[in-house]
C-alpha cells in the first residue's frame, strides 16, 4: 500500500513539474520564408541565438517567396522573411501583413558552365546575358516555383522581350539549391542568389559568369502577419523576432555570418 502510494506520489509530481514547464514554454513562432535564407545556413545561424535571448522557437517553412506568401495570407504562419518587393507590397496592401520592414540584401548571380557556350561573360547587361543564352539554345535551368528569384527571373525575361521556351529551357519547379544541382548536371546556366551560391559552389563544377548588374540587387523583408485578420496567430513571438532581426545585435549577426571568409547577406534595418 505505502509503495502504491509512494509510486503515485512520484508520478503526480512529475506530472506537476511537466505541466509547469508546459506552461512556462512560450508558444512556437511559425516563419514562411525563401528557400535562400534556410539553404546559405543563414537561419542555423540566427535562430539559436534568439531562442537563447528571448525563450521563443521558431519553426521554418521554406517554401520561396510566393508560397510564404500565400501561406501568410491564410494565417497558416504568424510572419515571413521574403524578397520579391511587388509581391510584398500587395501582401501589405491587401490587409494580410503589417509592419514591413526592410532587412538586408544580397544579389543574384548568372552561373554556369567554364565553357560557356552562350558567351555570357562577353555580355554587359543581365537582359543581354539572357537573349544570349536564349539565341544560342544553351540550357537554362529555372526554378519555375514562384520564388522571389524566379519572379526576378520571369522579370528579366519579359524586359528582354523574350518568351523563355526555346528548346533548352528547362523549367523544375524546386527550391535554389536542387536547381544548381540540375544546373550542374546538365552543365547549364541558371541565375541564383549569391547567399545559397556560396553555400553550394564547392559542391558545384560551374562558375560565376555575370554578375553586378543593378538590377540583380536582390532586397530582403520582413512582415508580420496582420493579428487583426487572424486572432489566433502568435503576434507577440513574430514581433518579437522581428524586432530582434532589425535591432543592432540581429543586424550585427547578419552581417557576421560568412562561408569561406564571404560574406553572405548585408544588413540595412538602418537604412529604412
Amino acid at each position: 500500500m505505502k509503495a502504491t502510494t509512494i509510486i503515485f506520489a512520484t508520478t503526480s509530481l512529475a506530472l506537476v513539474s511537466y505541466s509547469a514547464l508546459a506552461a512556462d514554454e512560450k508558444p512556437h513562432v511559425r516563419l514562411a520564408t525563401t528557400t535562400s535564407t534556410y539553404h546559405s545556413g543563414l537561419l542555423d545561424y540566427l535562430l539559436p541565438r534568439f531562442e537563447q535571448d528571448t525563450g521563443y522557437k521558431v519553426n521554418v517553412i521554406a517554401a520561396g517567396t510566393g508560397k510564404a506568401l500565400k501561406m501568410g495570407e491564410n494565417g497558416d504562419v504568424d510572419l515571413v522573411m521574403t524578397h520579391a518587393p511587388k509581391a510584398e507590397a500587395n501582401f501589405v496592401v491587401q490587409g494580410y501583413g503589417i509592419l514591413p520592414r526592410q532587412l538586408m540584401y544580397n544579389d543574384f548571380v548568372v552561373v554556369g558552365p567554364d565553357a560557356d557556350p552562350a558567351k555570357v561573360t562577353e555580355q554587359t547587361n543581365v537582359t543581354e546575358v539572357f537573349k544570349s543564352i536564349a539565341t544560342s539554345n544553351a540550357t537554362f535551368v529555372s526554378r519555375g516555383d514562384d520564388s522571389g528569384t524566379d519572379k526576378k527571373e520571369k522579370a528579366i525575361w519579359q524586359q528582354a522581350q523574350i518568351e523563355p521556351n526555346f528548346g533548352g529551357y528547362r523549367s523544375v519547379g524546386q527550391g535554389m539549391g536542387p536547381t544548381l544541382n540540375m544546373a550542374n548536371e546538365m552543365q547549364g546556366y541558371t541565375m541564383t542568389d549569391r547567399g545559397t551560391w556560396l553555400a553550394y559552389t564547392n559542391k558545384l563544377d560551374l562558375k560565376i559568369l555575370f554578375q553586378g548588374d543593378k538590377s540583380l540587387f536582390n532586397p530582403y523583408q520582413v512582415i508580420l502577419v496582420n493579428p487583426e485578420r487572424y486572432p489566433d496567430i502568435n503576434y507577440q513571438g513574430a514581433k518579437a523576432f522581428s524586432d530582434w532581426l532589425v535591432n543592432p545585435k540581429g543586424q550585427q549577426l547578419i552581417n557576421s555570418f560568412s562561408l569561406n571568409g564571404t560574406q553572405l547577406f548585408v544588413a540595412n534595418a538602418d537604412e529604412q
